[in-house]
């Protein structure tokens, strides 16, 4: 309606009250308790109020333009950079690429203002926050949760693979690379890579998988021998000392999945601004670029101020700790047989395995084959199988 002024609840509430003191129902200090405003507070709005009606008790800005508003240009432009470069970022991340790549500061709730305005990015629900009881650990290298995260980290430019992830409980601080799969390697490779960066942690943190622990009931002939059944990795942890802490939840471990989150959002967005499409050029870039900022941004600092992770002792080779282990009998004729290859222990050697005695294998990660018995190195020759003449038969042509 035309001449109406634009009013709310508090202008009618004074409007109100102050008419009552106009009519001398009611004294002005009494006004100024009802209004919760001081008394000299109250003579001023009654002065204005005599003066100019309900107009004079309107906010004076109020229809003006902020002196901090945005230029339409600026908005502008900032939506095409938005739509053409970031579309699908949060404001918080789009507001720190903005500035960092295009030279354009502008905060992240004006940002998110200006999005949701111009209907290019929607407020997403957030679920509602599951509150574990479990306390984080205080020290560096006290625990660190571990798991890997299948998903589309190149937007199709390439196939699925998968994160493997490692974040610590005290600091957040992460370590992760890109492979194809979530095996038993690809777990033993990030822990290496981790122990050769920081030192060897306390415990691990991980769920059920193959890849990291084998849960399945012993053997009769285990059951015999005493013996709990163990994965690689499992072994790989207990030469080194870490406990391997097993969650039955993905909540339990909610510290890395909440990280994967972050991965799944930020770096998926960096893979794309850098051009990049495929796993090794991800993982230089993850090296190189992506986890120095992501931990200076978002780890912090422990409870406590020791270091709980325990140096490599000296002399101490990971290839030999991170390994496949078997066990093959050596047969009558000095021979050991394993994937399909024969080897021959030398009857040379001044000591050797008789016939009957197990020995152990370890394959190392890069495939080489490691013979040992009694905890020492045992020389093999590998023994090359005859070739067999392979007759092809046919009936002659007429």
């Amino acid at each position: 309606m035309a001449g109406k002024l634009p009013m709310g609840q508090k202008d009618l509430l004074r409007a109100k009250i102050l008419e009552m003191v106009k009519e001398e129902k009611m004294s002005l200090r009494e006004a100024s308790v009802r209004l919760k405003v001081s008394y000299r507070q109250a003579k001023r709005l009654y002065s204005r109020y005599k003066a100019e009606g309900d107009r004079g008790l309107i906010h004076r800005t109020q229809g003006r333009a902020s002196p901090r508003k945005m230029a339409e240009e600026m908005r502008q432009r900032i939506v095409e950079t938005y739509k053409e470069s970031y579309l699908g970022f949060g404001p918080t991340f789009a507001a720190e690429k903005l500035k960092e790549r295009e030279g354009l500061a502008v905060g992240r709730e004006t940002l998110r203002r200006v999005l949701m305005e111009e209907g290019v990015w929607k407020r997403k629900k957030r679920r509602r926050a599951y509150h574990s009881r479990r306390t984080p650990r205080e020290r560096f290298g006290e625990l660190v949760q571990f798991d890997g995260s299948h998903h589309d980290w190149f937007e199709g430019r390439r196939e699925k693979c998968c994160l493997m992830n490692m974040v610590d409980d005290a600091t957040g601080t992460t370590m992760s690379f890109l492979c194809e799969q979530e095996t038993t390697e690809s777990a033993m490779k990030l822990l290496w890579m981790w122990i050769e960066r920081y030192g060897i942690p306390q415990a691990v943190y991980c769920d059920r998988k193959n890849a990291f622990v084998l849960d399945r009931e012993p053997t009769i002939t285990e059951q015999l021998e005493g013996i709990t059944p163990k994965s690689p990795f499992q072994k790989a942890c207990e030469r080194l000392g870490i406990e391997v802490i097993i969650a039955y939840s993905p909540e339990a471990k909610g510290l890395v999945e909440r990280n994967h989150g972050v991965y799944q959002d930020r770096f998926v967005k960096e893979l794309r601004l850098a051009g990049i499409s495929t796993i090794d050029e991800a993982n230089g870039f993850l090296r190189e670029v992506y986890l120095p900022e992501i931990n200076l941004r978002f780890a912090k600092i422990p409870a406590q101020p020791e270091d709980a992770h325990v140096p490599l002792l000296d002399g101490a080779d990971l290839r030999d700790i991170f390994c496949f282990e078997t066990q093959r009998v050596v047969s009558r004729d000095n021979m050991i047989q394993f994937e399909k290859r024969l080897f021959r222990i030398p009857e040379n050697l001044s000591s050797r395995p008789l016939p009957g005695k197990s020995v152990t294998i370890r394959k190392w990660l890069d495939d080489s084959l490691h013979f040992m018995w009694k905890n020492h190195p045992l020389f093999v020759e590998e023994y090359a199988l005859p070739q067999k003449n392979k007759e092809v038969s046919g009936k002659k042509s007429a």
